[in-house]
């Protein structure tokens, strides 16, 4: 699949687009990408990625890169900078210069003005508390604030004394004057600038207020000239807002916003908070900790770029719940690691396998991927002793057995036929090495007279490099560990998502840099770690993900 052109799939966005761009309403499209620099984009913002930079690239149009950078304390530049990152590794490039919300702080500033001048904003000083009771319920209808009716002269004031720093934090606002008996909450006079001193990671302290994102969103795609603004359906209630304060101030852009179903991906948690908290409370490593849904954890875990773009594609874009197994994920990776990872040997729980015949015994060439030779080729050498996995020995083997057994015969894969002869045991019975003989005429051809029907892999003792192996499973234990309304989504974090192994791997992977895939034949697809592995030196690999659909085991 790797590298092969998916064919387009349809959906309600592409047929708006292509009904605007057959009308003439727009001679090209612009989207965005607006996230907030608040933490480490996840799997959620990838399937938007995918589609407002997809969308551009399909229909020869330009996406924007804004950042949302209005709620200062929680933002940070390390956030913006894995985001540009994180996009970039996804395949794509956005239109211009990064943008920031800030950068249209005086506009909004002036705007704001303008709808105080139009009797549609006013100065609010109702404490927190008073401003929930004021608002009503989904039932009960608001009821307007005392300041509601302020003289416009007296707003102007207060807004321009706000700006200059007068007031406490938290002891004004200012509204927007709609509609407090509205059905839809959000059209009750919401607040559209609150006092907030914190430092700002681009506008420094020139600034003591700060527009709210319904307030500055829409007006930031009308001034970028967006075409279609496309967001997750929980603002879909927030649309008539975008609308209202676009259709009561002096711009000539009026962008429409379309809503789609976000992603809820199953044994893993999407909500910004939460995986802070997972890091902040250290029971992960990082933000690209492997077992983290994050796009630099997915990276990091071997997940590729091309995988998470075809599984975009895959679960599609509707206004329908979008709640998608990870079984379907973990496909899209692993068709995509199948043509492009190299194949080689590791052992992660070993057997000692003693070759009492070993004198005369050769090393053979083998290609690193059946179907390319343009890979190439490693020379698998074998020595006295070799590494076998433990679990291709059976004493008292099950029926069906292809495997290895006192007196039975596999191929070691690329090399000879092998037979065990005696299982060497400890105090307790545990075996702990195998003595066996090799047929020395089998080495690329089959034994006569019997056939062998197991395979199993092997490394080379005196030749095998030691190497740190992650295995990680689901990182939760059910497949929504936020939908208990009784217990914390920590409650269900599994103990057992990460086990590290010490195991040994073919030499020819010594000089790997980090980020290079591989098939450890049998085992599953794995990758360097991007942080700690070293090529020449310690190796480190993470277990991307298993050969087969492991997601259906409960």
């Amino acid at each position: 699949m790797s590298g092969t052109p998916q064919p387009t799939v349809s959906n309600f966005i592409r047929s708006i687009i292509d009904a605007d761009l057959a009308s003439g309403k727009h001679d090209g499209i612009v989207t965005r990408f607006p996230p907030e620099p608040n933490g480490y984009l996840h799997v959620g913002h990838a399937k938007s990625i995918c589609l407002n930079f997809g969308l551009a690239q399909d229909y020869q149009g330009k996406c924007h890169l804004r950042f949302d950078d209005t709620n200062p304390e929680k933002e940070s530049e390390e956030y913006a900078l894995s985001i540009q990152e994180d996009v970039r590794w996804l395949g794509f490039e956005w239109d211009g210069e990064v943008r920031w919300a800030s950068d249209y702080f005086d506009a909004l500033y002036g705007f704001a003005v303008e709808l105080i001048n139009k009797g549609l904003a006013y100065v609010d000083d109702l404490t927190p508390e008073q401003m929930r009771e004021y608002r009503g319920t989904l039932t009960q209808p608001g009821k307007n604030s005392p300041g509601r009716d302020r003289p416009i002269a007296e707003n102007l004031d207060l807004f321009a004394r706000m700006k200059n720093g007068e007031f406490a934090d938290g002891s004004m606002v200012l509204r927007a004057r709609i509609d407090m008996a509205s059905p839809n909450i959000n059209l009750r006079d919401p607040v559209i600038y609150r006092i907030r001193r914190a430092h700002h990671i681009r506008t420094g302290d020139k600034w003591c207020i700060y527009p709210m994102y319904d307030y500055s969103h829409c007006i930031s795609d009308a001034l970028e000239g967006i075409t279609h603004s496309l967001c997750t359906l929980e603002f879909e209630d927030h649309r008539p807002l975008y609308d209202w304060v676009l259709d009561n101030i002096a711009i000539p852009c009026h962008p429409h916003q379309y809503e789609f179903s976000r992603l809820e991906l199953h044994y893993t948690i999407t909500s910004k908070r939460k995986l802070l908290q997972l890091v902040n409370e250290k029971h992960v490593s990082g933000w690209d900790d492997p077992r983290m849904p994050t796009i630099s954890g997915m990276r990091r875990r071997g997940y590729t770029s091309e995988g998470i773009r075809e599984f975009a594609r895959r679960i599609g874009v509707s206004k329908s719940e979008n709640i998608v197994d990870m079984a379907i994920m973990e496909s899209a990776i692993r068709d995509d690691l199948e043509s492009r990872a190299a194949r080689v040997m590791a052992v992660i729980n070993p057997l000692k396998v003693s070759l009492t015949n070993f004198d005369g015994a050769q090393a053979r060439e083998a290609d690193f991927h059946p179907n390319h030779p343009e890979f190439g080729k490693r020379l698998v050498p074998i020595s006295k002793d070799i590494f076998i996995e433990a679990g291709d020995f059976a004493e008292v083997p099950p029926s069906g057995w292809k495997r290895l057994t006192l007196g039975g015969e596999v191929r070691l894969r690329h090399s000879y036929v092998m037979r065990c002869n005696e299982a060497v045991k400890d105090a307790s019975g545990h075996v702990i090495e195998l003595r066996c003989s090799i047929d020395h005429d089998t080495l690329g051809k089959n034994p006569e007279g019997r056939k062998v029907k197991g395979v199993i892999h092997w490394v080379a003792c005196e030749h095998a490099l030691s190497a740190e192996i992650r295995m990680y499973d689901r990182f939760f234990t059910v497949p929504e560990p936020d939908a208990d309304r009784e217990k914390s989504f920590l409650d269900f974090i599994n103990p057992a998502s990460l086990t590290v192994v010490q195991g040994w791997v073919e030499s020819c992977v010594k000089d790997a840099p980090p980020e290079t895939h591989y098939q450890f034949e049998r085992l599953g697809y794995f990758c360097t770690d991007r942080r700690e592995h070293q090529p020449g030196g310690s190796l480190v690999f993470n277990r991307t993900v298993t050969l087969r659909d492991s997601w259906t085991k409960e």
